[in-house]
């Protein structure tokens, strides 16, 4: 590899990577010394099982694994998150491309690859224990922060039965290619395509998951009719869903997904001192406040978030 110096550093994201374009190459360095087995090694096993499914993802170029880096192609700068931000844009025509994408990573079938160490990797099942665990980052990092000691405490016991009670109510099972980190910021456009980025998380999950952290994202402020109409879209592409059962988990796991970023984002400002995910967290609330109004399932939820945190549940 160039010395660093020679290389662009561009902007990162809440992992512990740092991204470099090398011009000559047209390429990007990923350098990872903390996780480097997910950020390296299983973000390349991940790009080769979306690569032979026709989905754009990076490809690798060279590896140096024990110098903690990976080279990969360069998709450029232009995300679709960009592309949307514009207002003279159809966004509506834009989601419809994106489900499509989506749609192809559902129907992968592939969990098993080898690696670039030549060692057979298997994606594995997105249980509800680790469900369970990411959501709880809500009561471990933000809870502490804004309520007493001794509310805080009553507040994670009463959280974490009902974390386990919506758990239990989902309907589809983890069959499903799940991205993990579906959403727009994390889609290229590269060639006049899309290309997914970000992959290393992705595991075998309920279907509706990607739908959920593609619509209800916090990083980027959509109308209800958008959502609506894009999740309306999705259904059209997928007739043998059952709307009812797919509807409750895509809910349930918005929901759950959005408390987690909460308690993600707060761990990022107190422990790495990333500060500017904060101003996302009031968005991160208005989508759950949104979702727990729609069934009675969110009931109890809504009752304990209203009590502990009554500025942002209506």
């Amino acid at each position: 590899m160039k010395s660093l110096a020679k290389l662009k550093k561009i902007k990162g994201d809440a992992s512990f990577r740092e991204f470099y374009r090398n011009r000559d190459n047209k390429s990007i360095i990923v350098i990872s010394k903390k996780e480097k087995l997910k950020n390296l090694l299983i973000y390349d096993a991940i790009n080769k099982i979306l690569i032979k499914n026709k989905i754009l993802a990076p490809n690798l170029i060279s590896e140096n694994y024990i110098n903690n880096y990976i080279e990969i192609n360069d998709f450029g700068d232009q995300t679709l998150f960009q592309i949307l931000k514009k207002k003279k844009n159809n966004k509506y025509v834009i989601f419809k491309k994106i489900i499509k994408i989506l749609n192809k990573i559902q129907s992968i079938k592939d969990k098993k690859v080898k690696n670039f160490k030549n060692k057979l990797y298997k994606v594995q099942e997105y249980k509800n224990n680790i469900l369970f665990d990411e959501t709880k980052l809500f009561c471990d990092w933000y809870a502490p922060k804004i309520l007493s000691k001794s509310k805080s405490i009553q507040f994670r016991k009463k959280f974490r039965l009902e974390i386990k009670k919506l758990l239990s109510k989902l309907n589809y099972k983890n069959v499903t290619f799940v991205h993990r980190d579906f959403h727009v910021s994390n889609l290229m456009y590269y060639n006049k395509k899309i290309a997914v980025i970000d992959s290393q998380d992705a595991l075998m999950g309920n279907r509706a998951y990607d739908l959920a952290s593609l619509i209800d994202d916090v990083r980027l402020k959509t109308s209800k009719e958008l959502k609506e109409k894009v999740f309306k879209f999705y259904i059209k592409t997928n007739k043998k869903i059952d709307l009812e059962k797919f509807k409750k988990d895509f809910e349930i796991l918005s929901v759950l997904r959005n408390l987690k970023i909460i308690g993600i984002f707060m761990r990022l400002a107190e422990r790495d001192n990333k500060k500017k995910y904060l101003k996302l967290i009031p968005y991160a609330w208005e989508l759950i406040n949104h979702r727990i109004k729609e069934q009675n399932q969110f009931n109890n939820l809504m009752l304990l978030l209203k009590n502990n945190f009554p500025k942002f549940i209506r």
